[in-house]
């Protein structure tokens, strides 16, 4: 009698599997067949945006790295950075610029991490529609949990972050 293959293997610690089916509905919405989840319009989650400029927003990491871990986003889709006009390279600049300030105000981390996956075979989840990460990070920043259960603790709510980076957000314009 063959055994049957079980739905997750024995796990070896206590978070080999960790489950987010609260994530399946948003990954479908968005990356699926119904858009793009970086396309601004009746599907964008407003509630996660920090700023807006003329060519580029700014937006929290639904699932993020670290505290504050923003997307800066160009409102056209446009896969790679090298699709860019002047004007959109130019405003992508003046708000990196401005987010790091922005996070340097609130958090004081001690680095940061920028970071772009251009294509699919790079990562990106999102292939089609470019955008760049910036992270926060500080010495020492490896929690237990990350290297013990290969998980992230983030510990402040995403609504409270965004209202944090507005206010900062705000006094820097």
């Amino acid at each position: 009698m063959e055994s049957e293959t079980p739905l997750y293997p024995p796990a070896k610690g206590m978070f080999d599997h960790l489950c987010t089916p609260w994530r399946w509905d948003y990954l479908r919405k968005n990356g699926g067949e119904e858009g793009c989840l970086f396309c601004l319009d009746e599907r964008a989650d407003e509630a996660g945006i920090i700023a807006k400029a003329d060519q580029v927003y700014v937006i929290l990491n639904r699932y993020p790295y670290n505290n504050g871990h923003l997307m800066i986003v160009p409102y056209r889709h446009i896969a790679s950075l090298d699709h860019f006009s002047e004007a959109e390279q130019i405003d992508f600049m003046n708000i990196l610029s401005k987010a790091i300030q922005c996070l340097q105000n609130a958090y004081q981390p001690e680095g940061y991490n920028l970071g772009a996956n251009i294509g699919a075979a790079a990562g990106a989840g999102i292939p089609g529609h470019f955008h760049m990460h910036v992270v926060p990070r500080w010495s020492g920043d490896t929690s237990f949990m990350s290297v013990s259960a290969a998980a992230r603790v983030i510990p402040e709510g995403l609504p409270d972050t965004a209202a944090k980076l507005r206010e900062i957000w705000s006094q820097l314009v």
